[in-house]
Order: C-alpha cells, then sequence, then structure tokens
C-alpha cells in the first residue's frame, strides 16, 4: 500500500493544503478538482496510480482545508485561483508535471499549462471542458447572472449549493446511485455550509465567464504546443456534454478520447477504469 501523505503549503503566505503520494523521482502529476469538492475526490484514484507517479492533489483556494480568506481580502477569480495554483507548484517544486484536470480544475490548469506549456508533460482531462458545444443547457442560469449580475439572478444560483443539489451531482446519469459512496458528497456538502462558503461559491459562478472568454486561448495553447492529451469523460454529465471531450481532437489529432457511463464526478465509479487509461497513457 502507498503511503499517502497530508501536507501544507505557504504560498506567499496563502495556506493550500494537499494530499501526496509516491516517489519524488516518479513523474509528476498534479490532481486539480472542481466544484463543490476538494482534493478529497481522488482519494481512491491516489492509491492506485502512486507507484508509477508522484501525485500532488491540491485544494484549491477556499476549498477543502486551504485558506478560504474574507472577500474583502482576496478576489475569487479564477484567474486568482490559477495563479495561486501556479505559485504553488514552484513552491513544492513541481518543474515538469502532467495535469489531470476537472471541471474548475480545468480552467485552473489550462491558465497554467498556457503560461508554462514547457513544464506541462501531458494533460488528462476529466469532464473538464474548453469549447462552447461542451456546455449543457444546464448552464442557462448561470448565463443569466453574466448578462445581468442582479441580486435576482444571484439568489436564484444559491439552488446549487443546496444539499441535496450536491448528492444530484453525484448520482445524476450513474445507472447504479449504490456505487456512488456518501463520503464525498457529505464532505462536500460539510465545506458547503461553512460561513461565508456560500458567497465565495457565488463570487466563482459569476466570473465563470473569463473561462469561456479564453477558450480560445487554450485552444490555440493546443494546436500550438499538441499536448499529449487524453479525455476520460463521464457520458451522462448534466454540465460537460461528450461533444466538449471530442472537440479536443479538433486543435489535438492525437488526443485519446474515452467515455464512461456515468456521471460528473466519474472517479466515484471508474477510479479503477481511469486509472489504468492513464497508467497506458503517461508512459
Amino acid at each position: 500500500m502507498s503511503v499517502i501523505r497530508y501536507r501544507s503549503a505557504d504560498v506567499d503566505g496563502f495556506r493550500i493544503a494537499f494530499r501526496e503520494a509516491g516517489s519524488p523521482d516518479a513523474p509528476k502529476l498534479l490532481l486539480l478538482h472542481g466544484f463543490p469538492s476538494a482534493g478529497h475526490m481522488f482519494r481512491d484514484l491516489i492509491p492506485l496510480l502512486a507507484e508509477r507517479f508522484h501525485l500532488v492533489a491540491p485544494d484549491l483556494p477556499g476549498f477543502g482545508q486551504s485558506d478560504m480568506p474574507e472577500r474583502d481580502r482576496f478576489t475569487y477569480s479564477f484567474d486568482n485561483i490559477a495563479s495561486v495554483i501556479d505559485r504553488f507548484t514552484e513552491v513544492i517544486g513541481f518543474d515538469r508535471f502532467a495535469i489531470y484536470v476537472f471541471d474548475y480544475g480545468a480552467p485552473t490548469g489550462f491558465r497554467i499549462a498556457a503560461k508554462h506549456p514547457e513544464r506541462i508533460t501531458g494533460i488528462v482531462s476529466q469532464n473538464g471542458n474548453a469549447y462552447e458545444e461542451g456546455l449543457s443547457e444546464g448552464w442557462g442560469p448561470i448565463r443569466a447572472y453574466w448578462q445581468d449580475a442582479s441580486p435576482a439572478n444571484r439568489d436564484v444560483l444559491r439552488d446549487f449549493l443546496k444539499p441535496e443539489t450536491t448528492i444530484w451531482q453525484y448520482t445524476h446519469g450513474v445507472p447504479d446511485p449504490a456505487l456512488v459512496s456518501p463520503d464525498g458528497f457529505s464532505l462536500d456538502n460539510y465545506y458547503l455550509g461553512r460561513p461565508g462558503a456560500g458567497e465565495v461559491q457565488l463570487d466563482l459562478f459569476g466570473d465563470y465567464k473569463s473561462n469561456v472568454a479564453l477558450y480560445p486561448v487554450f485552444q490555440e495553447y493546443f494546436r500550438t504546443h499538441r499536448p499529449r492529451f487524453l479525455a476520460v469523460w463521464g457520458r451522462n454529465d448534466p454540465f460537460f456534454l461528450p461533444a466538449g471531450a471530442e472537440a479536443f481532437r479538433r486543435d489535438i489529432p492525437d488526443a485519446q478520447v474515452t467515455f464512461f457511463d456515468t456521471g460528473h464526478f466519474a472517479l466515484e465509479t471508474h477510479a479503477a477504469e481511469i486509472a489504468a487509461a492513464i497508467q497506458a497513457f503517461l508512459v
């Protein structure tokens, strides 16, 4: 069994919590989670890869065990999150590494990759989108908030923060919901219920439009640098459609795309299959 260590790093005064496994001499893989989760979403994947890779899974700023400063001291934007995680990789000595990106981890990781293409050895995208056609109609209320950031439109988005919505995100599209452990969504709901956490997440819903605006930049990075690319996608994701996974081939013709019969949180049901795909890909 591989040892997993739970650490934190001081990133210019910002405490970033992370879990780490594998030999420091092994190929490096940075695991970036999404909403509303944290590094714990990789709890099943890490042991399956730790014999082959040096793995680090940070909690993004405002998530999990990482610092969640007040909104008047830190602006919760994807640019700022990416900047903190970019600096985090430098602090922990990740100079050349592959990235595994999911949901919010995708615009975070793609920003870092576009800024430092020489550092990236490969990309694994698990329901991590970079194309307009990958966005489902489920983004409608959030798009409305992008167009008009009124208090009324902001309040509509509070439905995404309800405990039952988190459970739905985990179980929607899963043929057998009994395969989904309650551990993940219960912990996510705990973090979402902390004072101030809801407003942080609403700010990030509003700022997600900055990610869509950067899609052409990400796509130019893909075309120019042709990183090794593997998409492992929950086919039944209610937010990020299979068309978003297929679109990577438009800019990276050699990209590998694999679909699994599951939902948004594909690792909850297919960690072993995704681990095998990564091991075959990152050789």
